[in-house]
């Protein structure tokens, strides 16, 4: 298959890419048609490549607008596997709404702005200073119930299929269970029930590369959100597993087996 990287970070283990820097895209317009697809482009290319160059790209379309919004994945969460979501209130940053919000939340409550990763922008409401506070930072009201976890999970999808999955603790301080914020990662049994979420999750939405992040009480999973480039220091050796699922999973989608790119060639220069 004929494909082109924008990402080397992620693709520097794939071999038989093309990297092109994201900023030269405009300069490879011939290249990129001629391609079979793209793989890993920065948000802001995904219109042009898609609908200006009629370019395939990994992850999917719905991996990217979906995944680039806390509001837009909750909703759409909420259309497919509404039993899996906590109780969410998503309201523009007014007056009456925050007034609303304040009345409707059991304390404590988790608050979030829209568009932050890696647990910033993610806040336990406890008392009404606190969330008065977070009204000045949000231009949008997002209230999620809290749910009574110290743990939860990293869940990686790539493809069609879930590749691996391990519990994430809480940190010292307590609420974030992030690594990036002090949560420690615990290898073992992932829940089918949590499995199985995902699973319909990914499918239903047209998902094909993300960590999906998974809250249980007692048996019963709830989705809190994915992204789309995530980490994956809970698996041992995720990322050869990753790669190879998604040279296969590319050639199945894109090409034939036969064209799978060659395991042994190295990653060109940028260009």
């Amino acid at each position: 298959m004929n494909l082109i990287t924008f990402d080397a970070l992620r693709s520097y283990r794939m071999s038989g890419l093309r990297y092109i820097k994201p900023e030269r895209m405009r300069d490879h317009i011939d290249d990129i048609r001629a391609a079979d697809g793209v793989l890993f482009p920065e948000y802001w290319q995904v219109n042009s490549l898609v609908y200006g160059l009629g370019a395939k790209i990994f992850p999917s379309v719905a991996s990217y607008m979906i995944g680039h919004d806390k509001v837009e994945m909750t909703r759409c969460f909420e259309m497919v596997a509404p039993a899996h979501v906590p109780m969410t209130l998503i309201r523009a940053n007014t007056l009456s709404n925050a007034q609303e919000v304040w009345d409707s939340m059991d304390l404590p409550f988790v608050v979030k702005i829209p568009r932050s990763s890696m647990g910033q922008g993610v806040f336990l409401i406890e008392t009404y200073d606190q969330f008065q506070d977070y009204l000045n930072q949000s231009p949008v009201i997002y209230a999620q119930e809290y749910l009574p976890i110290d743990r939860d999970l990293r869940i990686i999808w790539v493809g069609d299929q879930i590749i691996g999955g391990y519990w994430r603790n809480q940190a010292p301080q307590g609420f974030y269970n992030n690594v990036s914020k002090g949560g420690t990662i615990e290898r073992g049994l992932v829940p089918l029930e949590a499995r199985n979420l995902v699973e319909h999750l990914a499918t239903s939405l047209g998902i094909d590369h993300g960590g999906f992040d998974i809250a249980m009480v007692g048996s019963h999973p709830f989705v809190f959100e994915f992204n789309r480039l995530f980490g994956n220091q809970g698996l041992v050796g995720a990322q050869e597993q990753i790669d190879n699922q998604i040279r296969d999973y590319l050639s199945r989608q894109w090409g034939s087996d036969d064209d799978s790119p060659n395991p042994e060639q190295p990653l060109p220069e940028a260009v």
